[in-house]
Protein backbone atom coordinates (compact mmCIF):
# COMPACT_ATOMS: atom_id res chain seq x y z
CA UNK A 1 0.00 0.00 0.00
CA UNK A 2 0.93 3.50 -0.90
CA UNK A 3 -0.30 6.29 1.68
CA UNK A 4 -0.42 9.70 0.65
CA UNK A 5 -2.36 12.89 2.49
CA UNK A 6 -4.95 14.67 0.80
CA UNK A 7 -5.77 17.85 2.27
CA UNK A 8 -6.48 15.96 5.85
CA UNK A 9 -6.92 12.58 5.21
CA UNK A 10 -5.22 9.89 4.98
CA UNK A 11 -5.28 7.76 1.70
CA UNK A 12 -3.77 4.31 1.35
CA UNK A 13 -3.72 3.42 -2.29
CA UNK A 14 -2.81 0.01 -3.92
CA UNK A 15 0.18 0.34 -6.68
CA UNK A 16 -1.95 -1.96 -8.79
CA UNK A 17 -5.02 0.03 -8.85
CA UNK A 18 -6.94 -2.62 -7.25
CA UNK A 19 -8.46 0.10 -4.55
CA UNK A 20 -8.39 3.33 -2.60
CA UNK A 21 -8.79 2.73 1.65
CA UNK A 22 -8.97 5.03 4.09
CA UNK A 23 -10.77 5.37 7.39
CA UNK A 24 -14.47 6.39 8.01
CA UNK A 25 -13.62 9.87 9.31
CA UNK A 26 -11.55 10.47 6.50
CA UNK A 27 -14.35 9.90 4.00
CA UNK A 28 -16.27 12.28 5.93
CA UNK A 29 -13.42 14.66 5.44
CA UNK A 30 -13.06 13.88 1.55
CA UNK A 31 -16.79 13.81 1.08
CA UNK A 32 -16.70 17.35 2.94
CA UNK A 33 -14.52 18.84 0.92
CA UNK A 34 -16.01 17.83 -2.10
CA UNK A 35 -19.24 19.04 -1.10
CA UNK A 36 -17.12 22.34 -0.53
CA UNK A 37 -15.41 22.47 -3.76
CA UNK A 38 -19.34 21.98 -5.29
CA UNK A 39 -20.50 24.88 -3.81
CA UNK A 40 -19.26 27.12 -5.61
CA UNK A 41 -19.64 25.93 -9.08
CA UNK A 42 -23.76 26.92 -9.27
CA UNK A 43 -24.60 28.11 -12.48
CA UNK A 44 -24.22 31.97 -13.10
CA UNK A 45 -25.93 34.05 -15.89
CA UNK A 46 -24.70 37.04 -17.34
CA UNK A 47 -25.75 39.24 -19.87
CA UNK A 48 -25.51 38.21 -23.52
CA UNK A 49 -22.86 40.80 -24.92
CA UNK A 50 -24.05 42.40 -28.57
CA UNK A 51 -22.65 40.27 -31.16
CA UNK A 52 -21.42 42.54 -34.23
CA UNK A 53 -19.46 41.13 -36.95
CA UNK A 54 -16.14 42.79 -36.40
CA UNK A 55 -15.95 40.16 -33.28
CA UNK A 56 -13.54 37.04 -32.77
CA UNK A 57 -14.24 34.03 -30.81
CA UNK A 58 -13.50 33.90 -27.21
CA UNK A 59 -10.31 31.70 -26.66
CA UNK A 60 -11.41 27.98 -25.34
CA UNK A 61 -12.09 27.43 -21.50
CA UNK A 62 -9.65 25.18 -20.16
CA UNK A 63 -11.37 21.83 -18.78
CA UNK A 64 -12.22 21.40 -15.64
CA UNK A 65 -12.65 18.57 -13.75
CA UNK A 66 -16.23 17.36 -12.41
CA UNK A 67 -15.22 16.16 -9.24
CA UNK A 68 -12.88 17.73 -6.65
CA UNK A 69 -11.82 13.79 -6.31
CA UNK A 70 -11.01 13.40 -9.83
CA UNK A 71 -8.09 15.80 -9.40
CA UNK A 72 -7.17 13.31 -6.89
CA UNK A 73 -6.85 10.08 -8.30
CA UNK A 74 -7.64 11.56 -12.47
Amino acid sequence: MRERSVGLATVSQCPDGHGVFLDRADLGTLVEAETDWHAGSATRTAPLPRITPDMTAPPAAAKRSRAWVETLFG
